[in-house]
């Protein structure tokens, strides 16, 4: 990852303001996939109530709820409204059919629940909402779905983050490793199930 998109540079530049932006785009925009969605959150929990975040850590995690559900929200109208605009686009760095593919079939296979389950899967979380849209979802089950999964994710992630940092101090010296053992566990089951489609087509 370039250094000018770890999750400790985007927090000691940019603090909360930069951190909701950046979880606000990853959840919903479609050019938002290649964002650090865990190691932000996480890196966030360990920042928590320091000299980088001064917030208390439940403020915290309320701002990132509301900053991920009106994310996914975005993606889902964006989808509702501009339905054909993926159908022409051509591919480029910011948009793979593949990961449309990707994340049509993750819904297919889980229903409504695949909100939840795809909050903590990169990519899967970004692409999930616009195609909700797509598929002209009920609005009413979008936002059930849409808000427990974008709760679980961020108390999960954040408060892991949150009580390692005070269990060990130290660990702040490690966020890049940490960051790295993140992406890499998080991008796991994309990369399983980019091999399986290509092993099966």
């Amino acid at each position: 990852m370039p250094e000018s998109l770890s999750p400790e540079t985007i927090i000691r530049l940019g603090g909360v303001a930069l951190l909701l932006i950046i979880v606000f785009v990853e959840t919903g925009l479609f050019f938002g996939f290649f964002l650090p969605g865990d190691s932000l959150l996480f890196t966030a929990g360990l920042f928590c109530q320091t000299d980088f975040i001064k917030l208390p850590v439940a403020e915290l995690m309320i701002l990132l709820i509301i900053a991920a559900t009106l994310g996914t929200t975005t993606g889902y109208f964006f989808g509702r409204w501009f339905g054909n605009y993926f159908s022409h686009r051509k591919e480029n760095f910011f948009y793979r059919k593949k990961y449309v593919d990707l994340t049509q079939e993750y819904f297919q296979k889980h229903g409504m629940m695949a909100f939840v389950f795809g909050r903590f899967i990169p990519i899967v979380r970004t692409f999930l909402p616009i195609l909700a849209g797509i598929a002209q979802i009920d609005v009413r089950k979008f936002w059930l779905y849409n808000l427990l999964g974008a709760t679980l994710w961020v108390l999960s992630v954040v408060m892991a983050g949150y009580w390692l940092g005070r269990l060990f101090p130290n660990l702040t010296e490690y966020i890049g490793l940490i960051a790295l053992i993140m992406i890499v566990i998080s991008t796991l089951p994309v990369i399983f199930s980019i091999f399986n489609r290509k092993r099966a087509s």
